[in-house]
């Protein structure tokens, strides 16, 4: 009898320590670790998957999908006759393809790198249109700024960032998300990570070393924040948004004086906060001389109700607005916008000016040029209109394909969540990442809800609609009902 005739005992793998879910991971890890510390040396061959599986009791499929990963990485080889045997590969590849996610910022977490090589439909959430930047507008707007721009424009300037740009987001701010602030209030910055690196530096300063965070919610945003030193604490959000309950003397309360919210847009769920629950949050707030972050990610795109106003306009002593032009104009460009009460202003200009001495000048000029000439507006109309029309496609796709799947955040934003009521795989419960894995190998990619959670709950995928043709959003649908129906193994 052969090592890999063994099975599970070959392995040191016990049937005992197989968790109750995520069984291909828990296989999957095991094995890269026997080949990364030396137990299982290059050649050695890995048990039939028949064997495997019948030593662990799991199901076959189970044990194909961890070799695969494990092929994916480079760790492992199947060759016809000889079965699976360990490649002869440096340790140091498996660097290469993490099964953890890259986090972005809210919608934009990037799913380990093995899937987004493969994947032909990109669901990600999060990501914006690129093909229709501006280009036209942008150049134009680029050269009329560098025959206006002074000498003194180019120099390292203000870290608050443009004069001229700040006094345009105060007027456009006010128009159209209600804001009570001016040029002097805002603080230009690299993006909304920037605004929370920032903020959590000012709390930290301060002492406050824990943050309420939405649960579901962004896990870019959550590992920022914990990048910087703080510790997230989740609160439940339900039908009517962030539990604020948990935050007055609630299971979150007591040391918690600052949360980050998604109050508009809730990510990921779409539920815009209920008027009851705003009135709640503020007097937690004003009691407990509490920090709210508010992230509008993406306030621009409402297409079956009227825009929300921001938060900060009800407290603005207490709100620290954040938003970005990540989903209006392009990630890449880097630039974006905090409001912070002014008792936290002249704290958080200094860090700003630690970090990087001021944004990027020429980005900021131009887009006060597109704020102040009305080619930002028009250009958001075109892009709300195409991105209206893509919903549509894919909210209809679902209701065809997948009639008992249940839909959450149509009115608004670049993306859906779809929950899957009593659902299972077989006589398994439905394990979302496990779903994401199989629709990815049908070349789509989405998130699944897990991802976003601290906490157990139902299981979900978020789907970003922005990037993609309503052809190609029909046919991801397609795919995806096809992944969930087919039997498991």
């Amino acid at each position: 009898m052969t090592r890999a005739d063994r099975g599970a005992d070959f392995l040191q793998l016990s049937p005992a320590a197989a968790p109750a879910r995520g069984l291909t991971g828990w296989l999957a890890g095991a094995i890269r670790a026997a080949i990364i510390d030396g137990r299982l040396p290059a050649e050695t061959p890995l048990p039939p998957t028949r064997l495997l599986s019948g030593d662990l009791g799991v199901s076959r499929g189970v044990v194909v999908e961890a070799y695969q990963r494990l092929a994916d990485e480079g760790l492992v080889s199947a060759r016809a006759g000889t079965g699976t045997r360990v490649s002869g590969l440096p340790p140091r590849t498996v660097r290469q393809a993490s099964d953890h996610p890259w986090p972005g910022r809210a919608g934009a977490t990037v799913l380990p790198q093995r899937w987004r090589a493969r994947a032909e439909l990109d669901l990600s959430p999060g990501v914006p249109d690129l093909s229709g930047f501006p280009r036209a507008a942008w150049l134009r707007a680029e050269r009329s700024v560098l025959e206006r721009a002074g000498v003194a424009d180019l120099g390292y300037g203000d870290p608050r960032g443009s004069e001229w740009l700040r006094g345009e987001l105060a007027g456009w701010l006010g128009r159209t998300r209600g804001l009570r602030a001016a040029a002097d209030d805002i603080i230009v910055v690299s993006g909304v990570a920037q605004a929370l690196a920032l903020l959590a530096q000012c709390l930290n300063a301060r002492g406050m070393k824990r943050i309420a965070v939405e649960d579901p919610g962004s896990l870019g945003s959550r590992y920022e924040l914990a990048y910087w030193g703080l510790v997230p604490v989740p609160v439940p959000v339900d039908e009517h948004g962030v539990r604020a309950d948990h935050l007055a003397g609630g299971p979150a309360g007591g040391s918690v004086r600052a949360a980050l919210l998604t109050p508009a847009h809730q990510f990921p769920t779409g539920v815009v906060l209920a008027p009851q629950r705003r009135r709640e949050l503020v007097d937690w707030a004003v009691a407990a001389d509490a920090l709210i972050i508010e992230d509008d990610y993406d306030a621009e795109y409402r297409y079956d109700r009227a825009p929300v106003p921001a938060l900060q306009a009800a407290a603005p002593g207490h709100v620290a607005y954040a938003g970005t032009t990540s989903k209006t104009l392009a990630p890449g460009l880097r630039l974006g916008w905090l409001v912070p009460p002014a008792r936290l202003n002249a704290e958080l200009v200094e860090a700003k000016h630690a970090a990087d001495l001021g944004s990027p000048v020429l980005p900021q000029l131009v887009l006060a040029h597109l704020i102040a000439t009305g080619e930002l507006e028009r250009h958001i109309r075109a892009v709300r209109k195409r991105q209206r029309s893509r919903r549509d496609a894919l909210l209809a796709a679902l209701r065809e394909q997948l009639p008992e799947a249940l839909v959450q955040g149509v009115p608004a934003g670049l993306h859906l969540l779809i929950t899957f009521p009593g659902r299972t795989f077989g006589t398994a419960p439905l394990d979302d990442a496990e779903l994401a894995e199989r629709i990815h190998r049908s070349g789509v990619l989405v998130h699944p809800l897990s991802w976003h959670r601290q906490r157990p709950g139902p299981p979900g995928l978020v789907l970003g609609y922005a990037a993609h043709t309503p052809d190609q959003l029909r046919e991801a649908a397609r795919r995806i009902a096809e992944a969930l129906r087919r039997p498991a193994g």
